[in-house]
């Protein structure tokens, strides 16, 4: 399957199943976030994964009672940077250098430029920054769904404050961003599942100069 017709067969589910995700494929789902291209190659965002039941049920009053949070098998929570650091951005690069064999001087001056262009903005700045680049590893997550088709609704109706509360990010230097919830739909009983998809015309999606 190609990915064009991985994303003609997927959709946003709206009821699962609950049948269980094999870890290898969640595993692969979360690779594919993994290796998502972020900038400066700062990967400033987190995967929590939720399987428990009852921080799922938790998770769902949150989410404005959304029963796939409940049904799912799998619920990717993406969360991002809340804050850049000196810290956190020189670890980045520690590692990476360390990994390439490269001297940990290599980067300085490219460290201390990002340094001091991220860490003189506002901690919303920040994040918001962060949360796009969460957003990019979220859509590799949804396609790789997709191409092992396995059903996946990306989740933006909850509330971000009690959910981190519940989950303690503020700790980790975490806020969340999107969910997405990882399952198999249920054919009988989501309305969704046989409507066309629907997308505006390429003709009008498209702008050319």
């Amino acid at each position: 399957m190609s990915l064009i017709q991985a994303l003609n067969w997927r959709y946003a589910t709206k009821k699962m199943n609950g049948k269980a995700v094999s870890q290898d494929k969640v595993d692969q789902i979360i690779k594919a976030a993994h290796l998502a291209p972020t900038s400066s190659g700062l990967q400033p965002f987190k995967i929590i994964v939720v399987t428990n039941p009852d921080l799922k049920a938790k998770i769902a009053d949150l989410a404005y009672g959304q029963q796939q949070v409940i049904d799912c098998s799998h619920l990717l929570i993406f969360a991002a940077w809340n804050q850049y650091t000196e810290k956190n951005i020189r670890e980045v690069f520690a590692y990476a250098n360390a990994e390439r064999g490269l001297p940990s001087t290599a980067t300085a001056d490219y460290e201390n430029t990002l340094i001091s262009s991220l860490t003189a903005k506002t901690a919303e700045d920040n994040y918001h920054h962060a949360a796009k680049q969460a957003y990019i590893g979220f859509g590799m997550a949804i396609a790789e769904a997709a191409l092992l088709q396995i059903d996946a609704t990306p989740m933006e109706g909850f509330d971000a404050g009690k959910l981190d509360e519940l989950l303690n990010l503020k700790a980790l230097n975490l806020r969340s961003a999107v969910m997405l919830t990882l399952g198999y739909r249920d054919e009988n009983g989501d309305w969704l599942v046989n409507l066309k998809k629907v997308r505006s015309p390429l003709t009008e999606f498209v702008v050319e100069y």
